[in-house]
């Protein structure tokens, strides 16, 4: 039996024909560059079950102006050369109108002078790295900047949590070492200390060493710029060497389900943060909710909440200007205040959003808001 991700790949997704819907006009075709297979496939499978929700609910009621809008996916396997090969298939398709991805910074870099050579607009669910919006007219950034996101991380150590003596542990690629350069300045601002800063390569699979040298240090919060399967295991091989005295803070990527089922008890108490909340009373949030359990029978996390948003968004600009490639960028950059599931979306002059962060941390075997006692 296919698996769903298979399904997906083995051919194009025409989502409203599936529902019984009937159009008499030709599709329009969105792609998407995602780590369907490879180490963030958990990632690419978040992203690719939000946008066919979307699109379900888009075409069910007619699609785009009675046009079927159609989802062409491939595959980049977390690998930055694989992006910019699907880059440059996508936009030598003269069906597709506009893209949808990576996943991350590094691999959606690699594809954006592609996109640009070509007009093609280029909308990132999930790459924050400060580079990467104002590098293309047609690159565009909803989940934040790590420009933004850091400092905050660092406000929430060092202010609200009182943590002055900081380990900084990150993933050695372009997001990592962005994440690193944004909070470390923010700690260095606010008079707090990096005791040690180290990085690791995308594939590591023993940290002991490098978490038996900051022990020794004493430090009194350990930061992970990792993604949710790296923050785990660094977690489990925290509490295997006994080091549980220690306050665990990590970028907004650890906010995942898979990260709590993966880490179990060793990330109790770890602090995040979010820019989506599935709890939050919003109509927007609540219909997204209610349709992703009811169709995949979990709760969607924030990966999936900005790839439906960016779904969502690709739509209604196609909407106002039709399907010419830049009529798309010009429409996309106009557009203000947009009712995203997370949040209101404006575009800044240069492809980017400010996102509004909730402090979270991890109570008893879930992800809730931080309140600070009285």
């Amino acid at each position: 039996m296919l698996t769903f991700i298979t399904r997906l790949l083995v051919v194009v997704v025409c989502i409203g024909v599936s529902q019984g819907t009937v159009f008499a006009q030709d599709p329009i075709y969105i792609a998407l560059s995602a780590p369907i297979t490879g180490n963030y496939a958990e990632y690419g499978e978040n992203f690719t079950r939000a946008i066919t929700l979307a699109l379900d609910e888009i075409n069910t009621v007619g699609g785009i102006h009675g046009r079927p809008v159609e989802l062409v996916i491939g595959d980049s396997k977390g690998v930055p050369k694989e992006s910019a090969t699907l880059a440059q298939k996508f936009t030598s398709d003269s069906r597709i109108v506009a893209q949808i991805g990576d996943f991350t910074s590094t691999c959606s870099l690699a594809a954006q002078p592609i996109y640009h050579r070509a007009g093609m607009v280029q909308l990132a669910p999930t790459s924050t790295h400060p580079d990467f919006a104002p590098g293309s007219p047609y690159s565009f950034s909803i989940a934040g900047r790590q420009t933004e996101e850091g400092p905050f991380m660092a406000r929430f150590a060092v202010e609200t949590l009182g943590k002055t003596r900081i380990a900084f542990l990150y993933v050695n690629n372009d997001w990592g070492i962005a994440m690193r350069d944004h909070f470390v300045a923010e700690i260095n601002r606010l008079g707090a200390e990096i005791v040690a800063q180290e990085a690791y390569f995308d594939g590591t699979t023993d940290f002991t060493a490098i978490l038996t040298k900051f022990q020794a240090l004493n430090p009194d919060l350990l930061y992970l710029a990792s993604m949710y399967n790296d923050g785990a295991l660094i977690s489990k091989q925290r509490q295997k060497l006994g080091w549980n005295d220690i306050t665990v803070m990590g970028a907004g990527s650890l906010y995942s389900p898979k990260f709590l089922e993966l880490g179990e008890d060793a990330v109790e108490g770890v602090f995040t943060s979010c820019v989506f909340f599935p709890q939050e009373p919003r109509p927007e949030v609540q219909k997204f909710v209610q349709g992703f359990e009811e169709r995949y029978q979990q709760t969607p996390n924030v990966f999936a909440a900005v790839a439906y948003d960016s779904m969502n968004l690709l739509v209604y600009a196609i909407q106002q200007a039709g399907t010419d490639r830049q009529a798309i960028r010009d429409a996309l950059a106009q557009i203000r205040d947009f009712p995203g599931v997370t949040g209101k979306i404006t575009f800044s002059d240069v492809g980017d959003v400010v996102k509004e962060y909730r402090k979270m941390y991890v109570h008893k075997g879930q992800f809730q808001l931080y309140i600070p006692q009285e």
